[in-house]
C-alpha cells in the first residue's frame, strides 16, 4: 500500500454551528505503520483544572454531539473533553476505507488523550462507537481512569447476534451510492432536528469522497465470533468484570440498537452494584441530542457523587 491518503474538512464547512462556540483544538497522532501524523480536533469546555470527563461520539457523528451536554457539564465546575474521531468532525479523514480498522482508532483515540492531552483521573462517557473505542481504552488503561459512564453503546465480541435494525443499517451503509450522515443521525432521534442542526452534522463531509470512516465504521463492529477484535474484547470484557471503580449505565428507552446492553452492563460490573441507574426516557439512540441536558445532569451528579 502506498502512504495513506488523508482529507481535510476546509473550516469554513464549520462557520455558524449552533450552540458550539467551542473553539476547536488540534493535536497530531501517528499514522499507523507509516510516517506521519493525522491532525484529531476536539474541543474543551469548564475549568481547566476541573475533573476531567472525557465524551466520545460515535457513528457517524461528532463532538457537536455533545453541545448540551458539555454546556451543563461545564456549569457543574468539570472539564470537558470532547474529540473528533479520526475520520469525523474536523478531524482528518483518511480517504481509503480499508484504512479504518477498530485497533487503529483506539490508538488515534489513545494517542489524543493520554499521548498528547495527558488526560488522568478520567471520566469516561461513550456513546455508539464512544463505547466501543471508550471501554478498549478503560480496560487497557484502567490507572487513567476514575469512572466509567455508558451511555447507549456495547462492547461486542460477535458471539451474540446484532439486532436487526443494525444488521440493516449496516448493509444500507455497504451499498448507498451516496451516504446521507444527517438524516441517519435523524433516524437515531425522537426529535426533530433543525435544520441548522443537519447542517452541522453534514458539515465534515463535503462530498462522498469525505466519508470513508462513517462507511467504514459499521463494518467493523464484532458481528462474528471470529473477528480480528472479537477476542480483544472478550479479553476486554474479562477487565469489566472485575471493575470495581464506579461505572454508570446512563441508556435512554428508546434505543433499538443498543437498549439490550443496559442490563447486561448493570449484572456483569461490579462497579455499577448500588448505584441508582437513570433510564433517559423519549430519547433515542442519540440521547445527547435528544435529553442532552438530563444525560449532562445524570453525568455530574456522577462525578460529583
Amino acid at each position: 500500500m502506498g502512504p495513506m491518503r488523508i482529507l481535510r474538512t476546509p473550516e469554513e464547512r464549520f462557520n455558524g454551528l449552533p450552540g458550539f462556540p467551542y473553539e476547536p483544538r488540534y493535536a497530531d497522532v501517528p499514522v499507523p505503520d507509516g510516517d506521519g501524523t493525522l491532525r484529531m480536533a476536539y474541543v474543551e469546555a469548564g475549568p481547566s483544572d476541573g475533573p476531567v470527563v472525557l465524551c466520545l461520539h460515535g457513528e457517524p457523528s461528532w463532538s457537536f454531539l455533545y453541545r448540551h451536554v458539555m454546556r451543563v457539564l461545564a456549569d457543574a465546575g468539570l472539564r470537558v473533553v470532547a474529540p473528533d474521531l479520526v475520520g469525523f468532525g474536523r478531524s482528518d479523514k483518511p480517504a481509503d476505507i480499508d484504512d479504518h480498522t477498530y485497533a487503529r482508532h483506539i490508538e488515534w483515540t489513545r494517542a489524543l488523550v493520554f499521548d498528547a492531552l495527558d488526560l488522568r483521573d478520567v471520566t469516561l462517557v461513550g456513546q455508539d462507537w464512544g463505547g466501543l473505542i471508550g471501554l478498549r481504552l478503560v480496560t487497557a488503561h484502567p490507572d487513567r481512569f476514575a469512572r466509567v459512564v455508558a451511555a447507549n453503546t456495547g462492547l461486542p465480541t460477535g458471539d451474540f447476534r446484532m439486532p436487526d435494525t443494525w444488521l440493516r443499517f449496516r448493509e444500507s451503509v455497504r451499498k448507498a451510492p451516496e451516504f446521507d450522515v444527517a438524516r441517519s443521525v435523524a433516524s437515531g432521534c425522537r426529535t426533530d432536528l433543525a435544520d441548522e442542526v443537519r447542517a452541522a452534522y453534514d458539515a465534515p463531509f463535503p462530498d462522498e469522497s469525505y466519508k470513508a470512516g462513517p462507511r467504514a465504521m459499521p463494518g467493523l463492529v464484532p458481528a462474528d465470533p471470529d473477528d480480528p477484535e472479537a477476542q480483544p474484547n472478550r479479553d476486554a470484557w474479562d477487565v469489566l468484570r472485575a471493575w470495581d471503580k464506579p461505572f454508570l449505565v446512563a441508556f435512554s428507552d428508546k434505543d433499538p440498537i443498543t437498549g439490550g446492553m443496559a442490563p447486561v452492563f448493570k449484572q456483569a460490573i461490579p462497579g455499577a452494584q448500588g448505584i441508582e441507574h437513570p433510564t433517559i426516557e423519549g430519547a433515542g439512540h442519540f440521547l445527547q441530542e435528544d435529553a442532552g441536558e438530563r444525560l449532562g445532569q445524570a453525568i455530574a451528579a456522577f462525578v460529583r457523587s
